[in-house]
This record gives structure tokens, sequence and C-alpha cells, in this order.
């Protein structure tokens, strides 16, 4: 996993556990909405990081694992 991914990953874990401490999300429904929280996350670091496509998180992460 590459940098970008890995910090992706963290803050999306970070934006979720808080969501959980809040009670906005419950952890029965977890999963629903850790994948949509990571690709945001995910596209927001790629269309803001210089040199960076404007590719959807999705199809980063494809290429990534063709490699």
């Amino acid at each position: 996993m590459d940098k970008v991914k890995q910090n992706a990953l963290q803050v999306a874990k970070e934006i979720v556990v808080k969501f959980v401490e809040t009670g906005r999300i419950s952890p029965t429904n977890f999963s629903e909405h850790f994948g949509p929280i990571y690709y945001e996350v995910l596209r927001t670091i790629m269309t803001d990081t210089p040199n960076s496509t404007n590719a959807s998180p999705r199809s980063i992460i494809d290429a990534d694992d063709n490699e």
C-alpha cells in the first residue's frame, strides 16, 4: 500500500471512529459508512495533491493493484 492510500486509510478510520463516538454512526453499520468515507478522503487527497491525476480513487486503487 502506498503512502497516500495509507494516509487516507488512517484519516478515514479517525473520522469513522469519531462518528461512532458521537453517535452519528453505530458500530453495527460501520461497514456501510467506512468505504464511502475512505474513497472521499482518497479523492480529496488525490485532487489536491500537485502532479495528481483527476482519476477516480477506485481507478487509482485498481491500477495500483495491477502493478
